[in-house]
């Protein structure tokens, strides 16, 4: 993907404040979600893309190396700009990654800087729970226990979802994914669901909608009249 293209999407000045405020403003839902609770099925596997999906900036654009933690959710690079997931990933993870949800989850990430992506997944932490032996790093829920692993370079995302497939042994019918990229589609061509995210990214609203698609998708719910807006975006 060009350089060009991918900075018509970045954001016009660097926001250093409100970066600390999404990152303080992360929370899970105030009920438990009730597609956790209602008694039909979910993905074996959510895939993440990461570039303004899990996080809001450009990994191989506005990171400068090297980077530390401010604190458990913000990270600074070499330039002191502040960098951290979007608002509700953080909570969003700890959920899915927990026993309550038994869902695997894995990155498909078509990012330059792969290295650099694994370093700030392994620097950002996830909040505090109090269940023992669940993963404490953002890049534990991908890599450790059932994780289905970190597709991080620049391919077709149909050779990500190849290789996660062949690794997790998981179908590609059972499989749900959120991106903000309209040519990522094709992933649909196997038989994949991709859940077109807008500008807040990975949030509980985009979720909850991913899940509905899936399940539309499986015909375990009907679609609803005009069609289930899967590729609804701000694109």
């Amino acid at each position: 993907m060009a350089k060009a293209k991918k900075l018509s999407k970045a954001p016009a000045t660097s926001d250093t404040a409100s970066t600390n405020s999404a990152a303080s403003n992360s929370s899970a839902p105030t009920n438990t979600p009730s597609w956790l609770t209602d008694s039909l099925p979910l993905p074996a596997l959510i895939v993440l893309d990461l570039d303004y999906t899990l996080w809001p900036f450009y990994s191989d654009i506005h990171i400068s190396p090297p980077i530390r933690a401010l604190s458990p959710s913000v990270l600074s690079d070499r330039n002191g700009e502040h960098f951290s997931l979007f608002p509700d990933a953080p909570a969003i993870l700890r959920l899915l990654s927990s026993p309550q949800c038994n869902i695997r989850l894995a990155v498909a990430s078509k990012s330059p800087v792969g290295d650099l992506c694994r370093e700030v997944l392994k620097s950002l932490r996830l909040p505090e729970t109090d269940i023992k032996g669940q993963p404490k790093k953002v890049i534990d829920v991908f890599t450790t226990g059932g994780g289905g692993g970190l597709e991080i370079y620049e391919s077709s995302k149909l050779r990500h979802f190849e290789v996660i497939a062949k690794r997790t042994g998981v179908r590609y019918e059972d499989m749900l994914f959120f991106d903000d990229e309209r040519p990522n589609f094709e992933v649909e061509s196997v038989g994949v669901t991709m859940k077109l995210v807008g500008r807040q990214g990975l949030c509980w609203e985009e979720l909850e909608r991913g899940i509905q698609l899936w399940r539309e998708r499986k015909g375990v719910v009907p679609a609803p009249a005009g069609g289930s807006g899967s590729h609804a975006g701000r694109r």
